[in-house]
């Protein structure tokens, strides 16, 4: 999955076709591949801070460090010579751009919000692909993320391509849009 995503041949987790379209569609606008990730973990008592992480399927181009290891996770079910191949490290220090879309079966439109955020060097020590972001008024973005119903994972750009986005969905595309840029 990582080599696909670095190739800008975008391949999400869990048959996550919503979070596979936001890569797609990140992945666009800004030239560069992108990831998909979990944003449900936090970092500390920093109400602006969270992990994202995921167990790992990041292109390459996301880490500052990487190593080749067997798949954390599924190394109990299948066994080491089965889950060779994992690729594991930590993201790079950058701004991001993070999108979730999900369809809203009750009026049959598509939604999505919109978030930009800085990875940062906070110390952190985990499996997989990892980093710590920091976005603005994140406490505000994770109440419309569960009011909303959107799910725990969320597409990942290390550019920002936030404007490009919005104009692209809720102007072009007409989606029901949330931008958070502060």
């Amino acid at each position: 999955m990582s080599m696909f995503s670095e190739g800008l041949v975008p391949a999400a987790c869990e048959v996550d076709i919503a979070g596979l379209i936001g890569m797609y569609i990140l992945q666009l606008a800004s030239d560069n591949p992108s990831a998909i990730l979990d944003w449900n973990n936090n970092y500390g008592d920093d109400p602006d801070k969270m992990v994202l992480f995921h167990c790992s399927n990041l292109p390459k181009s996301f880490f500052k460090d990487t190593k080749m290891t067997i798949h954390p996770i599924m190394v109990d079910n299948l066994g080491e010579e089965a889950t060779f191949g994992a690729i594991q490290g930590r993201i790079k220090t950058k701004p991001c751009t993070l999108l979730r879309i999900e369809t809203d079966d009750i009026y049959g439109e598509m939604k999505a919000l919109l978030v930009e955020g800085n990875y940062t060097d906070d110390p952190l020590e985990t499996y997989g692909g990892y980093g710590v972001i920091e976005i603005p008024k994140l406490q505000d973005v994770l109440k419309i993320l569960c009011k909303e119903g959107f799910a725990h994972h969320v597409a990942a750009s290390l550019s920002e391509v936030g404007k490009i986005v919005n104009e692209a969905l809720s102007n072009y595309l007409g989606w029901n849009l949330i931008y958070f840029n502060e």
